[in-house]
């Protein structure tokens, strides 16, 4: 008998492939999305890794089991398929592990409309189903089994990023991709076809192996490459994309990455041109410059947990028109409140080539205070040390403290926020402050305590 509990995270199917799932598991997966989302037909689409084709076709297999048509569009990036089921109207499902090592896979899934599925939105019940079709086989098929079609929706794709931002009259920009061989090798050229772009790609050869790096641009070690080419060639700009080419970061045209952060507020900026008066979302690690930039722009910020689930809820109920985290996740209202890094990446296109200087100059004004990035630390006793960091500031005098995700302790010159990983034995640590020299001595005084 598995042991789900080690492969249903938070918000998808993640683990070693076929250590602790494989395409018997992927079957039952199928037919349980298909129970819970009641639908009469679904879309699945795969990245590049080895076990994913297998996969992706056990899933389907599972759902029309049970009289579900389903509709393939085979290689995609987790932002297409969240297209497709926004443009098809149809529960989704994403088999990647986004920018985990190789050995790894998994499962995002939507329900129609790209509507995120997690622990409390679906997948415990999907999770129950499959366990106790584990133990007591398999369900009862349907009279007739659904249909499993494919069908190409990139082009389709590619044309609704372009309807939403506007590059045609930018001057000429070159631009370095490093896909890492992840899935912006396959959706970057179709995207950025017929633009005033001059492309410089690196790793785009689909290899789920990742021979060059990892996918996950989040770690400096992996834009080394990018950041040489784009100083090398002179280019204006450069792009990273994770495996599953959902999240982008940008490095300026001396090779300098961006934060996050900055990305969020400049969008966030351009959005509320486009639709004044709205509403933009940022989890609570985002800089204090999203917030000002968005008050500053007529919009009204509201701060959240951190987490494609909890973000797309309150897009949601709120009708933001965006919303921005620090890990380089960027949800759009007119991309189904999903995120999509490449709607992202126009953004800063659009912006860097309607003005003439540096991209290190238009993300100035956004890029206010110090930051430390976020920090790992393991920890034998996740709770017991983030009590004992709560102890030791709940008394500071012009603090004040809120458990909204971890515990964010805020002061006038600097604050900072830690919480516990879902799924590793990891305290993240980020702060902020108004100078460097103060965002080193709170980061110290932090650590000594939670590696105390």
């Amino acid at each position: 008998m598995p042991d789900l509990s080690q492969i249903v995270k938070a918000y998808d199917v993640r683990g070693v492939v076929p250590d602790q799932w494989d395409e018997s598991l992927a079957e039952l997966f199928g037919a349980a999305f298909a129970r819970v989302t009641d639908a009469d037909a679904i879309v699945v689409g795969h990245d590049m890794r080895p076990s994913s084709p297998g996969l992706a076709r056990a899933f389907a297999r599972g759902a029309a089991s049970l009289g579900v048509d389903v509709t393939e569009i085979g290689l995609c990036s987790t932002d297409q398929l969240y297209f497709a089921s926004g443009y098809l109207d149809l529960p989704g499902a994403m088999f990647t592990a986004s920018h985990n090592p190789a050995r790894y896979n998994g499962i995002k899934m939507c329900r129609a409309g790209a509507a995120p599925i997690g622990q409390d939105s679906g997948l415990a019940e999907i999770r129950d189903l499959v366990e106790g079709w584990a133990e007591g086989g398999a369900p009862e098929p349907a009279a007739e089994a659904g249909t499993i079609t494919q069908r190409d929706v990139l082009d389709d794709y590619a044309a609704h990023l372009r309807s939403l931002v506007d590059l045609t009259a930018i001057r000429p920009l070159k631009v370095v991709v490093d896909a890492g061989n992840g899935m912006g090798g396959h959706t970057v050229p179709t995207v950025f076809e017929g633009l005033p772009l001059e492309l410089d790609a690196l790793y785009f050869e689909l290899d789920g192996t990742f021979p060059n790096h990892e996918a996950n641009p989040l770690d400096p070690k992996n834009i080394v490459d990018l950041q040489a080419r784009v100083r090398e060639t002179g280019a204006d700009i450069g792009l990273a994309f994770d495996g599953d080419a959902d999240r982008c970061f940008v490095v300026d045209g001396s090779g300098e990455p961006v934060s996050p952060s900055a990305i969020t507020a400049l969008v966030a900026s351009r959005e509320l041109a486009k639709h004044p008066g709205g509403t933009v979302i940022h989890n609570c690690i985002t800089s204090w410059s999203v917030p000002e930039v968005v008050k500053e722009n007529g919009g009204t910020p509201v701060r959240t947990r951190v987490g494609h689930s909890f973000i797309k809820a309150e897009m949601a109920r709120s009708g933001a028109i965006f919303g921005g985290e620090h890990s380089a996740h960027y949800y759009f209202r007119d991309f189904w409140n999903a995120d999509t890094g490449m709607l992202a990446a126009l953004h800063v296109l659009a912006a860097l080539g309607g003005q003439k200087g540096p991209l290190s100059d238009l993300v100035a004004q956004y890029d206010r205070y110090a930051a430390s990035g976020e920090i790992n630390s393991t920890v034998d006793d996740q709770a017991g040390r983030m009590e004992a960091v709560k102890a030791a500031y709940e008394r500071r005098e012009g603090a004040e403290l809120d458990e909204l995700d971890g515990l964010t302790v805020t002061t006038p010159n600097w604050w900072f926020n830690l919480r516990p990983s879902n799924t590793e034995p990891l305290l993240r640590l980020n702060v902020e402050a108004r100078d460097e020299e103060t965002a080193a001595e709170v980061r110290d005084e932090v650590l000594s305590i939670v590696r105390a």
